[in-house]
């Protein structure tokens, strides 16, 4: 059996935070299998139109985004906590290739989260919306922490 992955439900504000950015923290990273121990091994995912379960297949779907999704840079923000449930807004950037110049796209989204006891997410349910940017649209340039980067009012929930 997989160890416990701290912070354990029920969450605070506190724990909730420190969940959130665990998980962003860890999604940097690009590596499936140093995320994938985060989940349950029957964990169930929609991510806009698929649907899978499980580690092998969450593990497949993170190489596949990011064999496409290159420069990859994301922002979680707790949204809202309840017990075992985790709400995030969340904000990503990449390119179409290796090279900073191609196109830029910026994806917004929420995602709403289940975990069991031992603290590993039994339940993820994402919906997001991609759109183009240009490279100097982006918020999260190299040698910007993500946590540190703006994003303007009207793309936060939290200052609005």
């Amino acid at each position: 059996m997989a160890s416990a992955v701290s912070p354990l439900p029920p969450f605070t504000a506190e724990t909730a935070q420190k969940k959130v950015k665990a998980a962003q923290d860890k999604w940097n990273t690009k590596t499936p299998h140093l995320i994938s121990p985060a989940y349950t091994p029957d964990s169930h995912w929609r991510n806009r139109d698929s649907f899978f379960s499980g580690t092998a297949a969450i593990e497949q779907f993170l190489t596949n985004k990011w064999d496409k999704e290159k420069n990859y840079r994301l922002r979680k923000e707790l949204f809202a906590f309840s017990g075992n449930k985790i709400a995030v807004e969340f904000w990503y950037e990449y390119s179409e290739t290796e090279d900073p110049t191609s196109q830029w796209y910026r994806t917004y989204g929420l995602e709403h989260w289940v975990f069991a006891e031992d603290g590993r997410m039994k339940s993820r349910q994402m919906s997001g919306n991609t759109i183009e940017i240009t490279s100097e649209e982006r918020w999260f340039k190299d040698g910007v922490d993500v946590n540190e980067g703006e994003v303007p009012r009207g793309h936060i929930s939290l200052e609005d």
